[in-house]
């Protein structure tokens, strides 16, 4: 038995217990629930299961009538008896031939139906996703979502497949030769069946200190990482503040630390697996002992001996993959409720009917917000009795300290978010009014805080906002919003390639392009959040005044810090105490000046 399967087993072992006290405090139902939804892609290939499970079960077939007949090739090879060896020759060969091609085309069909099912899950749980509740999924680290959405449907889509058939074939290769070796003796059926029990039962103590020693290993490692993805984001600070010999040093102490936790694992590696390999072949020798002792009373043939012992090691393995079985099922179970989480979050907010605004676009939309309460969390408002009003053509800019919900409320524009009390509604220029949804979102262009650049070419990040858009709307986006003049003075002008953040541009440029990708996508309401906060003065005013020239039915609403954004402005209004409040032109003007 290798180490692999030693530790199988001990994992096995701890399973079970699992799986007892799962059933003793009520959960076990859980468990039962997961796997029901995961059946549900299951059955599916359920024609394609059924069908890796009779190769399964052929291929161990096989197997045994190969080790059968090597018995008798070496008995009659022994006792010099040929009139049969031929035929049992030609038996041997021909069940190992087919029995290897059978396990090969296994491993193939398993793969393909792991990653169909894998596929299958992946697309229904991203359209999910995409679809969350805004506020619902934001409860979710963005790493712990990569995660399930990775590894634990990597995991339900292969035992989704192989769970079921592991089963049914691991059970039969256990009883079909664990029958062989009863067949030809009864105390090295008892000597095969004893090996893996033997290890099973030295197995709490040393999965106890497995984990403990994986988990201080796996903390480390994400202690590292965090560090090094820190020290890699922020070089240039470190490098400005001239301490990146101090970081040398801490990433030395990091690699000392990690190097004593690794020794400290690999240590009790080491004794565990002298420990059970000790264990193993003290059973092992039991019954090689026993074999000798038959063979010497000729009670048994050299043959007999070698089946008793090839055959002793593989109804090991059987048992090996039977008890592996049910960590795989507790796996399968907890990936699959952490998937579930994600699939039972409530969905956005979806009004069928507002679609058909689309085709009023062209007379530009009114949005308002009516009398509105909003919280992230129950009795903590951030938004109370406000109204805003931003109509076709005008300029409408939101202004407060940070923090105030200047952001929020463009969340409540995008239907992000859903106010608790009040209405937050889009008009068109005939009257039709729908209150602010999933569906409206289609009717914006948002420009957010921050470098919203991706990795790829220009064009490639400006065809986002309009995916058919050829290079002349594009350079006529890029104009729009004063960005034409550095681009194409770059190498490869449009197409000319950035790194992640648009590493390669600087912060004004960088707001430019995103401002030229929302123009491209030609929205009758364009929201920019402090997306002009990297420009000059000069180059922000021509900016604003070109995007409402480009469309003048676009209703534009800003969130600013900048005195020179609100003499452009129709109506300002600003958000304190929060409360949205509209302000006169007199203090407009005067908070022009205090800015």
């Amino acid at each position: 038995m290798n180490q692999q399967e030693k530790q199988s087993n001990i994992k096995g072992s701890e399973s079970l217990r699992e799986l007892r006290r799962r059933w003793k405090d009520g959960t076990f139902r859980e468990i039962l629930e997961d796997w029901k939804w995961i059946f549900t892609y299951s059955r599916r290939y359920k024609g394609a299961i059924a069908f890796y499970t009779l190769l399964g079960i052929l291929s161990t077939t096989l197997g045994l009538v190969g080790a059968v007949a090597s018995k008798h090739v070496i008995d009659i090879i022994t006792g010099y008896q040929t009139s049969k060896l031929a035929v049992l020759i030609v038996i041997y060969v021909g069940s190992t031939l087919f029995s290897l091609v059978l396990s090969s085309l296994l491993g193939r069909i398993s793969l393909k139906l792991g990653i169909r099912i894998g596929n299958d899950v992946q697309r229904d749980i991203f359209d999910k996703i995409i679809d969350a509740d805004w506020a619902a999924l934001n409860r979710y680290e963005s790493g712990d979502i990569l995660n399930r959405f990775s590894n634990d449907i990597g995991t339900v889509g292969t035992n989704a497949v192989s769970w079921l058939p592991t089963i049914i074939v691991s059970l039969y290769r256990f009883a079909a030769t664990f029958f062989v070796i009863l067949h030809y003796d009864w105390i090295m059926a008892v000597f095969a069946f004893a090996t893996a029990p033997a290890l099973l039962l030295a197995s709490r103590f040393i999965l106890r200190r497995q984990r403990e020693h994986g988990k201080k290993v796996r903390k480390m490692a994400s202690e590292v990482m965090s560090f090094e993805l820190e020290t890699f984001y922020n070089m240039d600070t470190i490098k400005s503040f001239g301490i990146t010999d101090q970081y040398s040093a801490r990433l030395r102490d990091w690699q000392e630390k990690f190097k004593k936790v690794n020794l400290d694992y690999n240590l009790f590696t080491i004794q565990t697996n002298v420990f059970l390999t000790v264990l193993g072949s003290l059973v092992s020798m039991g019954a090689f002992g026993y074999c000798l002792y038959q063979l010497w009373t000729h009670a048994i043939t050299y043959g007999t001996m070698t089946l008793f012992l090839q055959q002793t090691s593989k109804l090991s393995g059987a048992f090996q993959n039977v008890i592996g079985i049910i960590p795989s099922f507790l796996n399968s179970s907890i990936s699959a409720h952490r998937i579930r989480e994600l699939v039972e979050l409530p969905k956005e907010h979806h009004v069928e009917a507002s679609r058909s605004l689309r085709q009023k676009a062209e007379g530009g939309f009114t949005v308002e917000l009516r009398d509105l309460d909003f919280a992230y969390v129950e009795d903590r408002t951030v938004i109370r009795d406000s109204r805003l009003i931003a109509s076709p053509g005008e300029i409408v800019a939101l202004i407060g300290a940070s923090g105030e919900g200047k952001t929020t409320l463009i969340r409540l524009i995008l239907a992000l978010v859903r106010p608790g009390k009040g209405q937050a509604l889009i008009r068109a220029a005939d009257g039709t009014e729908y209150e602010l949804n999933a569906e409206t979102r289609r009717l914006f262009s948002y420009v957010p805080q921050g470098n919203t650049i991706l990795s790829g070419t220009i064009a490639e990040n400006l065809r986002m906002g309009k995916a058919d858009a050829d290079e002349a709307e594009m350079v006529r986006a890029l104009e729009t919003a004063c960005a034409w003049e550095f681009v194409r003075k770059l190498p490869e002008g449009i197409h000319t390639k950035l790194g992640r953040r648009g590493k390669g541009l600087s912060e004004g440029q960088a707001q430019r392009i995103a401002i030229a990708r929302a123009v491209l996508r030609n929205a009758p309401v364009l929201l920019l959040d402090e997306a002009t906060s990297a420009l000059d003065v000069a180059t922000e005013r021509r900016v604003l005044k070109n995007v409402m020239e480009s469309n003048p039915r676009r209703t534009c609403i800003v969130t600013t810090h900048r005195p020179t954004v609100l003499s452009l402005c129709r109506r300002v209004y600003r958000v304190v105490d929060q409360t949205v409040t509209e302000l006169d032109e007199e203090s407009s003007a005067r908070m022009a000046m205090e800015f």
